[in-house]
């Protein structure tokens, strides 16, 4: 069984300085609602409640959000805002969360390794913090966890992009299986069009088996200086059976300004609260703009 999470969140959130200055870009929000927040709910509602998230200076709000506050719980039982309470009062109670500082920015590969000691000797999964993504059929995590259930190899969350974007991914070099599911016979960083095997992109969800540590732990830094998990991946696939997923649904990338601005449009329309109101504004906005 997969019972534990690995969230990777120490970036530094280059892209939104200044606002990143002091506050964790996981930290910001869409609608009300933290992204890293969004991040655990999809872990919870795939079955996992263990969760070891990896961080790094300036993030200490991160661990603020996901512990109790009990002046901020007494003022709300006070003012009798119950519903507000039991809101926040969950927050804390959704998982077991831990964490573990990562204190040198040494890319993605090396903070999946701090979590060796945590994982130990099981498959787990890997949610990146600063991206949600949604599916008509569910969770993507708990989706990964079927396809390991069936394969009981690793297996990465694969999005379909415009050819003249693979540069910008991880892409995968594969056979497919089945409708969706590829198995890997290797996996190319950020290929140009006439490089690139496919145009099926990593898409920060991952599932792995144990034996990924002993390939990050061999492995060297490589672009920008840092250990980067598809380097371990491309070492990896060469001798344990290695998938990919094929999801249908959507992924928002919050870590660039166009992206956390059209997640926060798309959130906004569907939220009760300011849904209809937001569509009004934007019909008129748009008059405004012709």
């Amino acid at each position: 069984m997969v019972k534990k999470a690995v969230i990777p969140a120490a970036g530094y959130g280059t892209r939104f300085l200044p606002a990143t200055k002091s506050q964790p870009k996981e930290m910001i929000p869409i609608i009300d609602t933290p992204v890293i927040q969004y991040v655990v709910e999809e872990a919870v509602a795939s079955g996992i409640t263990d969760i070891l998230m990896i961080i790094g200076k300036g993030k200490r709000a991160i661990e603020e959000h996901f512990d109790r506050s009990p002046i901020l719980e007494e003022s709300l039982l006070k003012k009798q805002n119950l519903k507000m309470l039991d809101k926040i009062r969950s927050i804390s109670n959704m998982a077991n969360i831990h964490f573990v500082w990562q204190k040198e920015m040494n890319g993605l590969g090396d903070a999946i390794l701090h979590a060796k000691c945590h994982v130990g000797n099981e498959p787990f999964v890997i949610l990146l913090g600063d991206t949600l993504v949604q599916s008509e059929d569910g969770p993507i995590t708990k989706q990964l966890i079927d396809v390991y259930n069936e394969t009981k190899g690793s297996v990465i969350a694969l999005e379909e992009v415009k050819p003249e974007l693979v540069s910008k991914y991880g892409v995968v070099d594969g056979e497919a299986i089945s409708d969706k599911v590829v198995k890997a016979k290797g996996w190319i960083e950020k290929p140009s069009i006439e490089e690139a095997p496919s145009n099926l992109a990593v898409a920060s969800r991952y599932l792995f088996t144990p034996e990924i540590f002993d390939y990050l732990e061999k492995t060297a830094p490589g672009k920008n200086n840092e250990v980067q998990l598809t380097d371990a991946m491309k070492e990896m696939v060469k001798s344990h059976p290695m998938y990919g997923m094929k999801f249908n649904g959507k992924r928002y990338d919050i870590g660039n300004k166009m992206g956390f601005l059209k997640t926060n449009i798309e959130f906004g329309l569907k939220d009760p609260e300011i849904g209809e109101a937001l569509k009004l504004w934007l019909k008129e906005f748009a008059g405004e703009l012709q």
